[in-house]
């Protein structure tokens, strides 16, 4: 059956860039209209994606394209630009649409201060058309031009208070870190593009090339791991995961959407989009799994020993995905990971909007200056809960369930990923035990009189709750719905009670111990940093990685730097200015002999002439000689 509402598809991004232009236009004589304007595109757009969606749940309708655009024509290679509607990217749609949507009617309380909040608007709705656009490119190439416009606009939102030095820092170190990961991906498309038959680069050409083995196996390895290391940068996984958690500097609501539904997850949906290449690989297979686990369990170990908030949950967040990294990886389909970053996207955007929601409370971002909010902030707290249980993996939550898939793989297929996952469950579930107690319980420490935030802000922590609550069961081990419906084959889902029954005592045992530690204190909280000052101090660095990205990258780099500038001023500039002076002095003597004097003239060409009578001379000389 063909959609009705697919061939419309295309406006879903069309909605947030037509607000971007007529933000920008307006400017900051129209504040408030400008917040309708983006509040109301973001709705239309999630209404067209929700209509698309619902429409595909029969499963019988087919994919659509339209890529009639003819973009570019070299010789006989045409390349042209559309847009695609799957299955997989119109769950996509539905998830980018909603969350943006909820951020702007949360952004409109908590940003309503700010002088420049038009600009805030424009800068979320060109984020949101770029986002969007990369969901349903309809070719590698284009998917990369909106994946680098979806970079540009994070430098834009993760900088938006440039006044402060660590906003611009942050934004310049996310931008350059990202890059390096674009690269990456950019070698992989021009190798595909190389070998693919007749140079096509849509994704239905290169399912058909990789499934009839047209490239060859060390080629296919190739062009995996090099789209890998681009999903590497945007999803912050180790190594170019510290970009990350700095992010932090730029406006909550800007955390909650980088963080939740979009940019992060562009890596995980990219790997999702062309896991053909992937499944031709083991090999590269195996890298994306081994990466994605080390990477989940390395943030969960940094995220135990950090004080601030946001900071807590952005290393969670790079936990999160390389769970979703680690389920792809495996290898059996994309299903597990795709569906854990669905629920992810519910339950990680209520954590951030809620911890903004405190933020705006008590003026503070260190948890161990909070405390006893839940007396005042009910709603904030209620929903907070509900995200940090999703988190943890406690049933009958999102998150669970999207994690037990995850989980049950490994278990079955990777076992060494299985305990690194059931270790950085067990971290996850304490390092959120131990944030809650501190935010929420226990005697107030905040220097300013907490209350609960305005319903602008507390409407979308109520949706986003629900959500996290329910969103899971659409992919069960009694009704695996999700899988079979992503890919089109038939998924009998068995449940795995011995894997849910250990996840779901690891996430108990780490909220007990948060419970003892910090709500009860039976266990001293310096039981860590007293006895092993030097582990606690390891992870509260977060490993020195970044001091050691400084001298072992950023030094060297300045150091060429400087040398490089020597040679520019010095040497370059030097032979420059020297051939300037050296024309200027001729000149120089040149304009004094030009005197119009007639004695000067006659002393010249007596002087010339004596010079021509020694130089034949001279030259009778030798000849004779």
């Amino acid at each position: 059956m063909v959609s009705d509402f697919s061939q419309y598809a295309w406006l879903i991004p069309l909605f947030p860039l037509l607000a971007f232009l007529a933000l920008t236009a307006m400017g900051r004589q129209m504040k408030e209209l400008g917040i309708y304007i983006g509040i109301v595109a973001m709705f239309a757009s999630f209404v067209l994606a929700l209509l698309i969606f619902i429409e595909r749940m029969g499963g019988s309708v087919e994919d659509y394209t339209w890529n009639q655009l003819e973009w570019l024509k070299i010789g006989d290679v045409t390349l042209n630009m559309g847009f695609e509607v799957t299955n997989l990217n119109s769950l996509m749609l539905v998830i980018v649409t909603l969350v943006s949507l909820l951020v702007n009617l949360y952004s409109k309380g908590y940003m309503k201060n700010d002088e420049r909040i038009h600009v805030f608007f424009g800068y979320i709705a060109l984020f949101s058309f770029s986002m969007l656009g990369l969901v349903i490119s309809e070719n590698m190439l284009q998917l990369y031009i909106f994946w680098e416009l979806v970079g540009v606009c994070s430098f834009l939102l993760i900088g938006f208070w440039y006044q402060k030095p660590e906003a611009r820092a942050a934004a310049k170190k996310a931008f350059i870190m990202t890059r390096i990961g674009d690269v990456g991906l950019f070698i992989g498309i021009l190798l595909l593009f190389w070998y693919m038959p007749g140079h096509a680069l849509d994704f239905s050409s290169i399912h058909n090339a990789v499934i009839s083995g047209e490239i060859a196996p060390g080629i296919i390895t190739w062009i995996a791991i090099l789209i890998f290391i681009g999903a590497i940068g945007k999803s912050g996984q180790f190594p170019l995961h510290s970009w990350l958690p700095d992010a932090m500097e730029g406006p909550t609501p800007i955390s909650a959407l980088i963080h939740a539904a979009t940019m992060v997850a562009a890596g995980v949906y990219l790997l999702a989009r062309t896991y053909d290449i992937f499944y031709a690989s083991p090999d590269a297979l195996m890298v994306v799994a081994y990466v994605g686990g080390f990477t989940a369990i390395f943030a969960a170990t940094i995220a135990i020993a950090q004080n601030d908030i946001k900071r807590i949950l952005a290393y969670s967040t790079v936990s999160q995905l390389g769970y979703m990294v680690m389920a792809i990886g495996i290898g059996l389909s994309y299903t597990s990971g795709v569906f854990h970053l669905f629920t992810h996207a519910f339950f990680k955007a209520l954590l951030f909007l809620g911890a903004g929601s405190v933020i705006h409370a008590v003026h503070t971002q260190d948890i161990n200056e909070m405390g006893g909010l839940s007396r005042k902030m009910k709603i904030t707290t209620w929903t907070f809960g509900i995200g940090a249980l999703a988190l943890s993996g406690i049933p009958p939550f999102s998150g669970f369930w999207s994690k037990d898939a995850i989980l049950a793989e490994a278990f079955e297929h990777q076992p060494l990923l299985f305990w690194v996952g059931i270790v950085a469950a067990f971290f996850t579930a304490f390092y959120m035990a131990r944030l809650f107690f501190l935010v929420f319980m226990g005697p107030s420490k905040s220097k300013h009189e907490a209350h609960e935030s305005p319903s602008s802000m507390t409407i979308p922590l109520i949706v986003l709750a629900v959500l996290a609550v329910v969103a899971g069961f659409v992919n069960t081990p009694f009704n695996a719905w999700l899988g079979g419906w992503l890919t089109g084959e038939v998924h009998e889902e068995t449940a795995n009670w011995p894997v849910m029954i250990i996840s779901t005592l690891v996430g108990l045992l780490g909220i007990g111990l948060g419970y003892l530690i910090y709500r009860k204190q039976s266990i001293p909280r310096d039981i860590i940093s007293s006895r092993i000052p030097g582990l606690y101090t390891l992870l509260n660095r977060k490993y020195f990685i970044d001091e050691l990205y400084h001298w072992i990258i950023v030094k060297p780099l300045r150091g060429l730097g400087l040398i490089l500038e020597f040679i520019d001023i010095y040497i370059i500039d030097g032979l420059v200015r020297l051939a300037t002076y050296t024309v200027v002095g001729l000149g120089r003597v040149g304009s004094r002999l030009q005197n119009g004097q007639l004695q000067t003239y006659g002393l010249i060409t007596l002087l010339g002439l004596l010079i021509l009578a020694l130089a034949l001379a001279g030259r009778r000389f030798i000849h004779v000689g």
